[in-house]
């Protein structure tokens, strides 16, 4: 299996406080790998330092290469992110603010679309064989916002306008996806469908995803392996059902997470 992202001991520190200290781990082709812990653990300082949003020590390598080396441009092309919230204070259109995820496949700020076949519908596009136009209804219908392309992003509920920045990450045909917290902002309908859109978009080859989640249970149903954090350290990696145990739990939640779990659970258990 080919690894698509390689995470050799990375440290953030800012200011007095050290985030992250001595982080390795790898991501491979078709593989999902849940970040998880507590509050303050530093995941989404992880996910930060990775796609190059802050400063860090030690090696990130895509596909072998230093993401130091890459350009803006070009770390685009190959990694898509979706961060936590994202604030907007423009009028854009949901079809605009998608339609941003193709800048990197093309001149100059604002691109316009380059046409592909007429009449072509998407059905799993590759952005070498397709017009933006393709991968942006692509992107739309995806995420179910196309009946939400004309409308300003400033009138959108907050689970919407996540769904926008994530048909505009998929816009930019990612090898790489990496999500913050993806359905923060979801009701639970959401929240299935796009950790089942994601899984679908897994499927074709040469892909891969990186989640930072709370949620134990997703992480538990929807991913190939889990990086558990504690204290900025990594305190477990490897498959699900190796990670998610509840010794080790216990010892990073200071609780019994397996008991929590089942006492919410059993509410929900029929009456005999």
């Amino acid at each position: 299996m080919r690894e698509m992202l390689e995470v050799k001991a990375l440290s953030v520190r800012l200011g007095q406080k050290q985030i992250l200290e001595d982080l390795s781990f790898s991501v491979g082709e078709g593989e999902w790998l849940m970040i998880a812990g507590p509050n303050g653990a530093g995941k989404s300082t992880a996910v930060r330092a990775m796609t190059r949003g802050v400063d860090y020590k030690g090696t990130v390598l895509f596909q072998g290469q230093d993401i130091r080396r890459k350009k803006s441009v070009e770390l685009a092309r190959c990694i898509g992110v979706l961060a936590q919230s994202n604030p907007v204070s423009y009028s854009f259109s949901v079809e605009e603010v998608v339609s941003l995820g193709r800048y990197s496949h093309a001149p100059g700020l604002f691109p316009f679309f380059r046409r592909g076949t007429a009449e072509q519908k998407p059905d799993a596009p590759e952005a070498s064989q397709n017009s933006d136009r393709d991968m942006v209804e692509y992107a739309l219908e995806l995420t179910g916002m196309t009946r939400q392309r004309g409308q300003s992003v400033l009138t959108l509920s907050g689970g919407e306008l996540q769904r926008t920045f994530l048909a505009q990450a998929l816009a930019q045909d990612p090898r790489l996806l990496v999500l913050d917290e993806p359905t923060n902002h979801l009701d639970l309908l959401y929240q299935k469908q796009v950790f089942e859109l994601i899984g679908e978009w897994l499927k074709t080859p040469g892909r891969a995803v990186i989640s930072v989640t709370h949620d134990l249970s997703l992480a538990k149903a929807y991913g190939t392996g889990v990086l558990l954090l504690d204290h900025g350290r990594k305190a477990a990696l490897g498959k699900a059902e190796e990670v998610l145990t509840p010794q080790v739990l216990e010892r990073v939640y200071r609780m019994d997470v397996y008991g929590w779990m089942r006492k919410m659970l059993s509410q929900w258990a029929e009456e005999t």
